[in-house]
């Protein structure tokens, strides 16, 4: 079996991203079958630096072309490229060695807006970057958790956008992408529902308060529930987070970004939760949280959600690799 390529990505260089990737990568260890490229800046701290050192052996390159020459003999080889690029240049580069079939994935920790927009690269966040490079036209930022899970049917979008935004179309794509995730999901998720959960106030309180409800997700829903998937809703989004309902269902596809996220970085924080990006053909992963540069270099930055990242980019490419 052709061992599994992952690209690491440490995100803004005055974040926490380098602290969370040398903790987790400590946590992690080396896996066989396993190689990891780590992509970090020269000026990395040589404490992060020495986390790695522990469980790994690093082999320093600074660009991606002699990192492809290597050919690691074990999964205690971590190719470390040190690069001057901006951090968002890592990411582009990490999706289209992707798209060459040069690595199997990618998982990424956090970037700000601003080193992205200093990098004159034309895209808002991480996901956009992948969508560029990668040319898929339904992408989806979706959150798994210890206690429920979210997909955003729309993702760095201004919120005066999204209505407009939402169609049939649209929303099925969503739906479709997330029942290709609840097939991942522990046992427990597998066999209920995903959740609709409506875009205004009381779910439109039927056409009262908004017509996206009865014109596009009834819609959509009808369409779903004829292919096989299913799907419930829409909900109200005032309740449909409370923990009562919780167990009820494997995914919430939520029509925009803070709709989904207040709740579930709430419930959620920096102890669980991974982002996973549905609809692009090759395994993309993150942390759920930013930047965090008030405690950069502090060793104070929790790395759970790295941690969880590195292992469902692990998984997910193993499952993509067997077919």
């Amino acid at each position: 079996m052709n061992p599994i390529r992952i690209a690491i990505t440490s995100g803004d260089i005055d974040g926490i991203g380098s602290e969370v990737v040398s903790k987790a990568l400590a946590k992690v260890r080396p896996k066989k079958n396993v190689f990891f490229y780590l992509w970090r800046s020269p000026r990395t701290s040589q404490k992060d630096l020495r986390r790695i050192d522990r469980y790994y052996k690093r082999i320093t390159v600074s660009t991606w072309p002699e990192a492809l020459k290597i050919e690691p003999s074990s999964g205690k080889h971590i190719i470390d490229i040190a690069s001057v690029l901006s951090p968002a240049k890592w990411v582009e580069l990490s999706a289209k060695a992707c798209m060459h079939n040069h690595l199997h994935g990618i998982a990424t920790a956090p970037l700000s807006k601003k080193t992205i927009f200093d990098a004159k690269i034309n895209a808002v966040g991480h996901t956009e970057i992948l969508q560029t490079v990668s040319g898929s036209s339904n992408v989806f930022m979706t959150f798994i958790g210890k206690d429920f899970h979210v997909l955003l049917v729309t993702g760095h979008l201004p919120l005066a956008e999204v209505s407009n935004t939402l169609n049939v179309a649209r929303l099925f794509e969503a739906g479709k992408a997330a029942s290709q995730v609840q097939k991942v999901l522990p046992k427990k998720w597998q066999l209920k529902p995903l959740a609709f959960v409506g875009l205004n106030p009381h779910a439109g309180e039927e056409g009262i308060i908004g017509s996206e409800e009865k014109q596009i997700f009834k819609k959509a829903l009808s369409k779903l529930n004829k292919s096989k998937i299913g799907g419930v809703g829409p909900l109200v989004p005032d309740v449909a987070f409370l923990k009562r309902n919780w167990s009820k269902y494997s995914i919430y596809v939520c029509p925009y970004h803070d709709q989904g996220l207040i709740p579930f970085k709430m419930i959620h924080g920096q102890d669980s939760g991974v982002h996973i990006t549905s609809g692009l053909p090759f395994v993309r992963t993150s942390v759920d949280h930013g930047t965090a540069k008030d405690i950069f270099d502090l060793n104070k930055a929790n790395p759970n959600s790295m941690i969880e990242a590195i292992n469902w980019a692990v998984k997910l490419c193993e499952l993509k690799t067997k077919g």
